[in-house]
């Protein structure tokens, strides 16, 4: 895979900072689902939990809603060495909002960015270093891993592309990036069998709630 030319080299050990998105309204859950619990800890909890056991550093958290809750549950996590918390006051207008702020705290640092959403419960460490690495080493602006055959989260930004992430708006994220330039994109497969639920409503988190209760604990 040929190398982007003009792009600033990022070590895949310590040159990405992860943005971790948990400032939704969460609408249609009707509570705020990053604190909903699940096997001792809260869907956030266990994303979070990832990203800071991984090579990710600094890991920003981005809240909003609810952010005094939030930020409670996270007890001692809150003191973690590579964590650093920013709060999206403009969390209503969407979630590009709060990729924004993420970025706009590490961008002079940072050569990439990973974004995690704070709902995806079974984000593991392996699982962002894997993508890391590869993104990395492709030398490519947008890395992806890819499930059952489609693009998902998490994913990665490279420099080059930062200027872009600052004109996106409303919901949809980072997705028009990866619209607009589809031919840059490194996509990876899972190095494990991963699941990318993301959990939206009460019959989402009650899926997930029974699948978990069978399965035994790592």
């Amino acid at each position: 895979m040929e190398k982007s030319k003009g792009l600033e080299p990022f070590c895949a050990e310590c040159g990405c900072a992860g943005v971790v998105l948990a400032a939704g309204r969460s609408s249609r859950m009707g509570r705020p689902k990053m604190l909903l619990p699940l096997r001792g800890q809260t869907l956030l909890g266990r994303v979070l939990g990832a990203a800071l056991e991984s090579r990710l550093n600094p890991v920003v958290l981005v809240v909003g809603y609810e952010a005094e809750r939030i930020l409670d549950s996270l007890g001692g996590v809150k003191s973690h060495r590579k964590l650093r918390i920013v709060e999206n006051r403009d969390f209503a207008d969407g979630m590009s909002t709060s990729l924004v702020c993420g970025l706009r705290e590490v961008e002079k640092e940072c050569g990439a960015v990973m974004v995690l959403l704070g709902d995806m419960p079974f984000v593991s460490a392996g699982l962002v270093d894997h993508l890391l690495k590869r993104t990395a080493e492709s030398g490519l602006p947008l890395g992806a891993v890819v499930v059952r055959g489609r693009r998902s989260l998490p994913v990665v930004i490279r420099r080059e592309l930062y200027d872009e992430v600052k004109e996106l708006t409303g919901d949809a994220g980072a997705r028009g990036l990866f619209s607009s330039h589809p031919d840059r994109v490194c996509l990876v497969e899972p190095p494990e069998d991963y699941d990318d639920t993301d959990i939206d409503t009460p019959e989402d988190f009650e899926r997930l709630r029974r699948a978990v209760d069978k399965t035994p604990p790592s």
